[in-house]
């Protein structure tokens, strides 16, 4: 009987701090989103057997970290690579714990992570994997930092320093214009580095207090306005600290898209996820219809085609249920 496990995808806000001054390195904040989403399929097998050549090689690894001896898995939804919704990170642990549970074991994703090569600087992807909602994780002590990127399996995951439910009637606006991917592997580590050497200490005391008097009282008294402004506040500092590495404050042709929304009464602050080319619009529920439309008139004022959705935010962690049915 087939394993199926389910995950969405993330709003990855910002850094508390790129800076060696200080004391911890990194520090994130995001959120996890009930679409788009990852959905795998796996069964115990003698050998791997997986069409899907990401997926195959995160099934390979896990079969060699957990001693399995093999796994029949299907991708059955995806995330769009590379656009700053997580999409590594919800495939690696969606297919470890496929694997595991195909044979009748439960693992921690949260120890196994880095052996698949996921959670190295931030802990948003593997936290709501775990269990959804906003998300701000502890970081690194900066006395760990080293030019070069260390082995896999070579770190821990950041600790989560606070989780918050995220109210049911917010949504998020999601504008993924066609351009080019960002980044990913080797040239996302290589553009960190050269961010983290050259960082400006401020920028983080900043953040950090836009984060603490601003983002979290947000969540807490539910006040979607003030968290939209919050969030992208922390989205536009962070952007400083990655200007010189793609090319502004936000990647082309993310910073039109976010300047069209921001004049958007349907929407409460915009922002670029990760890396990009994804940009999110806080709103709710009652201005979702208000939000696409503004959302495609965003795309229109940028030049650009793409996809524009509004989604709920996912308070809970990967579903792993049992299809019912064999594979044909």
């Amino acid at each position: 009987m087939p394993t199926r496990v389910e995950s969405g995808g993330r709003l990855h806000f910002g850094f508390l701090n790129l800076s060696l001054s200080h004391d911890r390195l990194y520090g994130s904040l995001g959120v996890a989103l009930d679409q788009p989403r990852v959905v795998v399929e796996a069964e115990r097998a003698d050998g791997i057997r997986c069409d899907h050549e990401r997926a195959r090689e995160h099934a390979e690894r896990a079969c060699e970290v957990l001693n399995m001896p093999g796994v029949d898995l299907t991708v059955r939804e995806e995330l769009p690579p590379h656009v700053g919704l997580g999409s590594g990170t919800q495939l690696a642990l969606s297919v470890l714990e496929a694997v595991a549970r195909a044979h009748g074991r439960e693992v921690d994703v949260r120890d196994l992570a880095p052996e698949l090569g996921r959670g190295g600087r931030s802990g948003v992807g593997v936290a709501t994997f775990e269990a959804g909602e906003f998300v701000l994780d502890a970081g690194h002590p900066t006395g760990l930092f080293t030019t070069e990127a260390p082995a896999r399996g070579k770190w821990t995951v950041p600790a989560v320093a606070a989780r918050h439910r995220v109210p049911d009637d917010w949504r998020f606006l999601l504008v993924l214009p066609d351009a080019t991917p960002g980044k990913d592997g080797s040239e996302e580590d290589a553009s960190m580095r050269s961010a983290v050497e050259a960082a400006d200490p401020g920028l983080a005391d900043r953040i950090s207090g836009v984060v603490t008097r601003r983002v979290l009282p947000a969540l807490a008294s539910e006040d979607v306005a003030a968290f939209g402004a919050a969030v992208a506040e922390v989205g536009r500092l962070n952007g400083a600290w990655y200007a010189d590495e793609q090319g502004g404050v936000y990647r082309p042709p993310v910073g039109c898209i976010v300047d069209a929304l921001d004049g958007s009464p349907a929407v409460s602050g915009a922002g670029q996820s990760s890396w990009g080319p994804a940009v999110y619009g806080v709103t709710d529920e009652s201005r979702a219809e208000d939000a696409l439309a503004a959302g495609r008139d965003a795309l229109d004022a940028a030049g650009v085609d793409g996809d524009v959705r509004v989604v709920a935010p996912r308070n809970e962690g990967a579903r792993v249920t049992e299809t019912g049915q064999g594979k044909a």
